[in-house]
């Protein structure tokens, strides 16, 4: 069964650029996990410091790979000091209904 979650931060004002920078280098690395499926970046369009990332990964253990990979560290300890949560609130998802 998938994994799937959103990710939710809010940038610090003016802390934006740096924001998406780091998260669009993220993305990518992210992305070229083997267990990922989809690793999409938004910002709320009524408030464009709110990001929101939703998450797939193949399954459970494509997820703990995806905790263990080196990047992340790095990412979550530069991304803390830019936002104003202490740090992403993570909201695992259930599928209603199990794709075909």
């Amino acid at each position: 069964m998938t994994k799937t979650l959103l990710a939710e931060f809010t940038a610090r004002e003016g802390a934006e650029d740096e924001v998406t920078r780091l998260i669009q280098e993220y993305a990518h690395k992210v992305r070229e996990e083997e267990g990922n499926l989809a690793f999409d970046v938004y910002t709320k369009a009524a408030h464009p410091r709110a990001y929101w990332i939703f998450e797939v990964y193949r399954d459970e253990d494509a997820f703990q790979a995806h905790l263990n990979a080196p990047y992340g560290p790095p990412f979550n300890a530069a991304l803390t000091r830019l936002i104003e949560e202490d740090a992403s609130v993570l909201t695992f998802l259930d599928p209603l209904a199990p794709r075909p």
